[in-house]
């Protein structure tokens, strides 16, 4: 990271996918990118994405859900961080009868203890300089809880409250927060792995990124708080 002046991204929960995707789109767009992760596993693939893109892309590989891991990785860049996007969450569909609390604790920890405790780190920064913008990816459970999504459901849920309050009560002091519902299936690598190869149409990574950076542009006269992003062929 040692472009002077150069704006930075957080991504939280850096990985293949969507993740990419807003690396690289962030990066064309003018910014590093700061990757968080438990593993290091995609930061060959997103190096490479950003530089492409004209950036610079460095990995810190910490626990989203430690806030002193997360405040030691942030604060030699504390100054340069524009954007936050939190994507981290750990996907459990299992019945709610097999579902032991230390699972439903470790959803709810990383979607929304880690979306807490990233924004912790990044919010004091924003606030002095009264500019920022902080993006927390939502699901189409954030809405709705189906069968076998009890501890996803719940997190995203929380998740989505939590959007709600800190926009209120930040928005006054310039700091953008936005809450994107992703009502659909991305096509990426994770998707093929978790549900086999697609039956009907899957959301563009490149597309959800690009509604991304348009959230981080938005004057502060017309904030989106909240966005809902599906496939055409959905049904909502």
């Amino acid at each position: 990271m040692s472009r002077f002046g150069r704006p930075i991204l957080v991504l939280a929960g850096a990985a293949e996918g969507l993740g990419a995707s807003v690396a690289k789109m962030f990066a064309a767009a003018g910014h590093d990118v700061l990757g968080l992760a438990r593993s290091d596993r995609a930061t060959a693939r997103l190096t490479e994405l950003v530089g492409e893109a004209g950036g610079e892309y460095a990995h810190l590989t910490c626990d989203v859900t430690k806030p002193a891991q997360v405040a030691d990785a942030l604060l030699p860049h504390a100054d340069r961080i524009a954007v936050l996007v939190h994507n981290a969450h750990t996907l459990l569909i299992k019945p709610f009868e097999e579902t032991s609390s230390a699972e439903f604790e470790e959803v709810w920890r990383v979607a929304c203890l880690g979306a807490f405790v990233a924004v912790g780190a990044v919010l004091p920064h924003m606030r002095t300089r009264h500019a920022g913008t902080i993006i927390l990816s939502g699901a189409t459970a954030a809405r709705r809880g189906g069968a076998n999504f009890a501890a996803f459901a719940s997190a995203k849920f929380a998740l989505r409250g939590l959007a709600q309050s800190m926009s209120r009560e930040f928005g006054p002091h310039g700091v953008h927060v936005a809450h994107v519902v992703i009502d659909g299936l991305i096509d990426a690598p994770q998707s093929d792995r978790r549900f086999g190869q697609a039956q009907s149409a899957r959301m563009d990574p490149d597309a959800v990124a690009r509604a991304y950076l348009a959230l981080a542009t938005q004057h502060p006269s017309a904030w989106t708080h909240e966005l809902d992003l599906r496939p055409f062929s959905g049904r909502f």
